[in-house]
């Protein structure tokens, strides 16, 4: 079965101030509806690997596969298109924008990439919205919610373009522990449910423990 994420010999540098070999020959893989979490000591260099994973970062050695298709020698473009239509995002910080509704902050990935009417957006954020049971908050601004309403509204915004893959850095970081074991209950069922693969960065073991696997990584590799 081929996997829906995979790397090959992935290899990174940082040149400034000086030379530093950050990730040395990282090949691992994601398989379809695979819950996976990536640990390790701060500096280990997991961000950046997801990072790459997440095709942000193109400034590395090796390859990087997404669905089949290999990412490098793509353009900026081709790559911006296939992140809003194959990846979803989770934060620690939310990055909701304030000014704006719970729905309007839902809707926007989907408005940029232009596939659907606005009034089918708006029904699909409703949806995802109601799946996520922050419905009742949609016409408030994203300011006016609390920290774990937030976070739920963030997963509905990941969902709005259907990915095939879900990128988390930290999501449960800045919640308490009733709010965080209901985020991981949400990205479970996502896995289950929906087929969906999740790649999650976490300094949570108590959270790690309960996903299919854990990639360990320390000094730049996977041990």
């Amino acid at each position: 079965m081929q996997s829906i994420l995979e790397t090959r010999q992935i290899n990174k540098y940082f040149l400034d101030p000086v030379k530093f070999h950050v990730l040395k020959d990282i090949s691992i893989q994601l398989q379809h509806g695979e819950f996976v979490s990536i640990m390790g000591k701060s500096g280990c260099g997991k961000s950046t690997l997801l990072y790459i994973l997440s095709t942000m970062d193109t400034d590395y050695e090796g390859e990087l596969y997404i669905d089949g298709a290999k990412m490098s020698q793509l353009s900026r473009m081709d790559l911006a298109r296939i992140r809003n239509e194959k990846i979803g995002f989770v934060f620690q910080f939310h990055y909701l924008l304030p000014e704006f509704t719970v729905l309007k902050n839902v809707m926007l990935p989907a408005l940029k990439l232009g596939k659907e009417s606005e009034n089918m957006i708006k029904t699909k954020a409703l949806e995802k919205l109601d799946m996520l049971g922050v419905v009742e908050q949609a016409h408030k601004k994203a300011s006016q919610i609390s920290g774990g309403q937030k976070q739920r509204v963030s997963i509905a915004r990941a969902l709005i373009n259907e990915p095939k893959i879900i990128m988390g850095d930290e999501p449960t970081g800045n919640l308490d522990s009733k709010n965080s074991n209901n985020v991981f209950h949400i990205l479970r069922r996502l896995s289950h449910e929906q087929d969906m693969s999740l790649l999650v960065v976490t300094h949570d073991i108590d959270f790690a423990k309960k996903t299919d696997r854990i990639i360990e990584m320390g000094d730049g590799v996977v041990l």
